[in-house]
């Protein structure tokens, strides 16, 4: 199951991610560095912005948490 994921969440990444092994998609997208940042007991979560994969991890947290469109 966590194979499907894995390579469910490539696909909805940018073109290297979507060719990608499901061991580069979890080194790249799964393991980030980030930090936890808390403000009016609501926890953030902050990636690094000099991260090489930044860009992909942001599109794929985009899509995913994207409203659904009105049909």
């Amino acid at each position: 199951m966590s194979h499907n994921l894995l390579r469910a969440a490539g696909a909805l990444t940018p073109v290297f991610h979507a060719k990608a092994t499901t061991t580069a998609i979890r080194t790249h997208l799964v393991h980030i560095p980030a930090r936890l940042a808390r403000s009016a007991r609501r926890l953030t979560l902050r990636p690094l912005r000099r991260w090489p994969w930044h860009a992909g991890w942001m599109q794929l947290f985009d899509t995913v948490h994207r409203l659904p469109e009105p049909a």
